[in-house]
């Protein structure tokens, strides 16, 4: 059946937005990235940030026993994320099971604090290199981290160093696909 092309539907270059195979297979993508969360922990889930709606239906995918009840849940888990941007969602993913740049830079965090606790080079070089961080916080937290490590207590300050420097270097990842459109 042919549609009837309205004016409204074509902008100033003549696109008529995307073909229905190229939404088929933006769907399809959302769904995969969907079956992809539903094998995740809640731990790893609540990491990547999704909207309420899509944690309630991948919660809700794992209860079902049925193929055919799995399969159009998947179709809604698609459904509540056609809103996100794909890439940004299999980052996310990549990020909370360690197969991305970013686990390997959780890593190097994880290095980088051990080597502030074990002397003041470390320290010292890392505040040259960020000018933008809390200097004192840092400071006294690598010192309580280091009386913490003498005195065998539990390793707090070690980790609130550890997420102090994780939130001034990790790149926040926002998952809904930005508009083109200013409105």
């Amino acid at each position: 059946r042919q549609e009837q092309i309205y004016e409204d539907d074509v902008d100033e270059n003549g696109y008529r937005g995307p073909s229905k195979s190229q939404l088929s297979r933006e769907q399809n993508a959302l769904q995969d990235l969907g079956r992809e969360m539903t094998k995740l922990g809640d731990e790893q889930l609540k990491r990547i940030g999704l909207p309420d709606e899509v944690l309630v239906e991948i919660v809700e995918f794992r209860r079902m026993r049925s193929f055919g009840a799995q399969r159009r849940q998947l179709q809604l888990i698609g459904k509540k994320m056609r809103n996100m941007d794909p890439v940004a969602v299999r980052e996310a993913i990549d990020r909370v099971t360690g197969e991305s740049r970013a686990a390997v830079a959780c890593f190097t965090l994880r290095t980088l604090r051990d080597q502030m606790l074990a002397g003041d080079e470390a320290l010292t070089k890392f505040i040259s290199e960020h000018p933008e961080a809390d200097i004192p916080r840092l400071r006294t937290l690598v010192r309580t981290a280091r009386k913490e490590r003498e005195a065998q207590k539990p390793p707090k300050s070690a980790r609130e160093l550890y997420r102090y420097l994780h939130d001034l270097l990790e790149e926040p990842i926002s998952l809904f696909a930005e508009d083109d459109e200013n409105e």
